[in-house]
């Protein structure tokens, strides 16, 4: 008799084929017969989240740190459901992932079951790929296919909807050998000789060049490259968001951050640029401004993987099809050594005439407490943030080393993101610290997740920068809304110290302590998880802030004091 293994097993040894040793999800009905799969004699390693959104992030963490398909589980119905905001997170910030969902017997489906959703309507607009697996014998390509599409090109998420009856039917042993995949399926048009050319004649023609690195960078992983040629050619360079640290901070050509909270200082020289070249961006809203204002005497040359954003905001002089690093390493040697001086004198005069908020001593201020965590922290640390003024506190004065050290939600901003995507970036570097800044706000989007750190009892130190609001909210309220704080303070404000210890994990309240800075260095110094709570007042500003809507050149650039 030949032996036979079922569905649920199946992929259990597709995703052992596939290198995975772990996933996170949450357990469901119709998911049930994948986690009897998962108890059995398998590599593959299960956490527990506490909901299914957080198990979305750990995986997103886990990926976002090695550049592998992140994996997920959830159950039909609200299993779905809960993960869609993990999902559409990924797809705007290009993470791979694969998520494997239940889906009710396919005798029931149309019936309005119990826990039944259409997963494949839900999920199409914002994964790169999903299907909807009818046999057992079709997981047998599907799953090493969603990797495929999920690595492959930009990356992105995918989703495998697998009905309970399918999980349950069998299928002999021993499996056939993985199936030959192509490359990819995305329309590729490589950049001609000529294209090249051109491109590297514009840059030794300009006379006040910019290097605008985007996140397409870090998932190349072409930092490297990219300093190489800016050092070279002698670019002043900008990063997005998604890129900081693609020049380490500090390096005489890195202008920093651009856009909404990005540097005066930067967002006056890409005004004053002659050619923009935009590796790896996609030219998003909060990183141009009003687009008709952005680099407006510039022309423009655009390399990305996904020809999409040819055009989609900026029309460039010279669109190249290419993953970043190819293009880099493309250039640099058509390119000529360059010093410019005179242009780098104008870029010094504009770091002089509008300089960056000059840093702070009190551990009380976001500038003070981000500069004493970094230098504990070190280096190496992984760090991961939640959204809102504590995000891009961090962005402007974090000293990023690398890029690939650094998580954050950029395209969908996502509260809540911080917590969890530390959980699965420390499970995947268990030998790098990790650190989470967030918000009061944001913690208590997926507050449940201290459980699962506590479980797992990972190193990860949760500084917790407490306004008893939502700040950013609060900050444009201020600015733009006549001052009227509607649902953006917090009545009664929450006893972080008390929640955390409840779930099993240490407490530090820097505020109702007389020597904050031998507690903050004690809490680093601790084993396991901690969280460190620092009040911070609430009228504290992110400041440069460009108006909504605005050229990047009309900004709010005063402290606004909100109490006289």
């Amino acid at each position: 008799m030949n032996q036979t293994i079922t569905g649920a097993e199946l992929i259990v040894q597709l995703l052992e084929r596939q290198g995975v040793d772990l996933v996170a999800g949450i357990p469901g009905g119709a998911i049930l017969p994948l986690y009897e799969a998962l108890g059995g004699d398998t590599r593959v390693r299960h956490v527990l989240a506490r909901h299914e959104q957080a198990a979305g992030f750990i995986a997103q963490g886990m990926a976002r740190v090695t550049g592998r398909a992140g994996v997920c589980i959830a159950t039909s119905g609200p299993g779905v459901t809960n993960l869609l905001t993990a999902i559409a997170d990924a797809k705007l910030d290009s993470v791979p992932l694969v998520c494997i969902t239940g889906q009710v017997p396919q005798a029931l489906i149309g019936t309005d079951a119990f826990q039944e959703v259409k997963t494949g309507h839900l999920v199409d607009s914002i994964t790169k790929a999903n299907f909807f697996a009818r046999s057992v014998d079709e997981l047998l390509w599907m799953i090493p296919e969603a990797f495929r599409i999920a690595e492959s090109g930009r990356p992105g998420p995918v989703l495998v909807d697998v009905p309970k009856d399918v999980q349950l039917q069998r299928i002999a042993l021993p499996l056939p050998p993985a199936p030959e995949l192509g490359e990819t399926g995305e329309q590729q048009r490589p950049p001609t000789p000529t294209a090249w050319a051109t491109a590297a004649a514009m840059i030794n023609a300009a006379q006040r060049p910019v290097l605008y690195l985007g996140g397409g960078v870090v998932k190349a992983r072409a930092w490297e490259a990219a300093r190489e040629l800016a050092e070279k050619a002698g670019l002043p360079t900008t990063t997005t968001l998604m890129a900081l640290g693609a020049l380490p901070h500090g390096h005489p050509l890195s202008l920093g951050m651009l856009g909404m909270h990005g540097a005066q200082a930067t967002n006056r020289v890409l005004d004053e640029c002659d050619l923009l070249i935009a590796v790896g961006a996609r030219f998003d809203d909060r990183a141009t401004g009003r687009p008709s204002g952005f680099c407006p005497n510039a022309q423009i040359i655009h390399v990305d993987l996904d020809a999409r954003e040819f055009g989609k905001i900026k029309t460039p002089t010279l669109a190249l099809q290419s993953d970043a690093l190819r293009a880099l390493q493309t250039l640099l040697p058509r390119l000529r050594a360059q010093s410019r001086p005179g242009w780098l004198a104008r870029v010094a005069t504009l770091r002089a005439t509008y300089p960056a908020e000059p840093p702070r001593d009190s551990l009380m201020d976001p500038l003070g407490l981000i500069a004493a965590v970094a230098k504990l922290a070190g280096p190496e640390a992984l760090i991961s943030t939640d959204v809102g003024q504590h995000q891009m506190w961090v962005a402007q004065h974090y000293p990023f080393a690398r890029p690939d050290r650094w998580l954050t939600s950029g395209g969908l901003g996502t509260m809540g993101f911080g917590l969890p995507a530390a959980i699965g970036a420390a499970l995947a570097r268990p030998d790098l610290p990790t650190v989470c800044f967030t918000g009061d706000g944001s913690l208590l989007m997926n507050v449940q997740e201290l459980a699962t750190l506590a479980e797992l009892d990972l190193p990860v130190k949760i500084v917790l920068m407490d306004n008893a609001a939502l700040g950013l909210v609060r900050q444009q309220q201020t600015l733009f809304y006549r001052q009227r704080h509607v649902a953006s303070n917090y009545v009664t404000p929450t006893d972080f110290g008390k929640v955390a210890e409840a779930f099993g994990i240490r407490s530090w309240d820097l505020g109702r302590l007389r020597n904050p800075q031998k507690r903050l260095e004690e809490a680093f110094r601790a084993p396991g998880p901690a969280l460190i709570r620092v009040p911070i007042a609430a009228d504290r500003q992110v400041l440069p802030m460009v108006m909504p809507g605005r050229s990047n050149l009309e900004v709010v650039e005063q402290y606004v004091d909100t109490e006289t």
